[in-house]
């Protein structure tokens, strides 16, 4: 029968040594997939500059002032972040609970909140470090970097946190490896698509810029392109806004869930 943590197993925070040991497992786990986590997105991002950036960014006008090739890198990067922090995460506790060691977890003297942190600071550094190689290869290619730092890591870090907290309520919630691959197929990679990662709304249509400003991808996207170009399609206020929100929402969603222990108890 499924029970509760106790409240003091919910909240307290002062296991020092067990989150970090999570941290390193998490990052150790990433290392171990180098090549389906790491070189995949750099492939691609090289790939998407080249065809798109390259080939055809001298056909298409500046957009936001800077080149088409500057402009597709952010939305590159943000595309190659949300959709490793996702998998990461969701595969890692759903692996967890499959093959039965996230008993130790449960054991341990690590309450809810240092769970949920522990996996939210590896998936911020793994974001972090992912966003940093493609943005490196990229600007090989397009030229194109961030003019601000801070901005950059805030949406980067706050991207990964939304991302970190679905991934855990769908690797609780899912009963087989397919349940995953739910949101990535038909969710997260259409949104993403159509939120602003290879063109700019204010080059659709009314109806269709009306309908992507409804796309919580868009924001996230166009958040992060400020960085870059210090300008978006939408105040940056708006979009930080709506993305904050999200994440807060979906984070709480994530302690609750790991609070009471959601399908984490036999």
């Amino acid at each position: 029968m499924k029970r509760a943590l106790e409240p003091t197993a919910v909240w307290g925070f002062g296991n020092a040594v067990g989150l970090g040991t999570l941290v390193k497992r998490e990052l150790g786990r990433t290392l171990k997939v180098i090549n389906q986590v790491v070189w995949p997105p750099i492939i691609t991002t090289v790939l998407y500059v080249l065809v798109f950036g390259v080939s055809l960014g001298s056909r298409i006008p500046r957009m936001q002032g800077v080149s088409y090739a500057e402009y597709l890198v952010p939305g590159l990067i943000m595309l190659q972040v949300i959709d490793a922090t996702y998998s990461e995460v969701s595969s890692s506790v759903f692996q967890g609970r499959f093959m039965n060691s996230i008993q130790e977890m449960l054991i341990a003297p690590l309450s809810a909140v240092e769970m949920v942190t522990g996996y939210l600071v590896a998936a911020i550094v793994r974001a972090l470090g992912i966003a940093t190689l493609v943005l490196t290869v990229a600007a090989f290619f397009a030229h194109a970097h961030p003019r601000d730092w801070v901005l950059y890591v805030a949406v980067t870090a706050l991207v990964a946190t939304l991302f970190c907290s679905l991934g855990i309520i769908f690797g609780l919630l899912a009963e087989k490896f397919d349940h995953i691959a739910v949101l990535t197929t038909f969710v997260i990679t259409p949104l993403v698509f159509v939120g602003g990662v290879f063109t700019s709304t204010k080059m659709m249509p009314p109806l269709v810029r009306e309908i992507s400003l409804g796309n919580p991808m868009f924001y996230m996207i166009d958040a992060f392109r400020y960085a870059f170009t210090g300008t978006g399609d939408v105040p940056l206020a708006v979009s930080l806004g709506v993305l904050i929100v999200l994440t807060a929402a979906a984070l709480a969603l994530a302690l609750r869930m790991t609070a009471i222990g959601v399908k984490l108890r036999l």
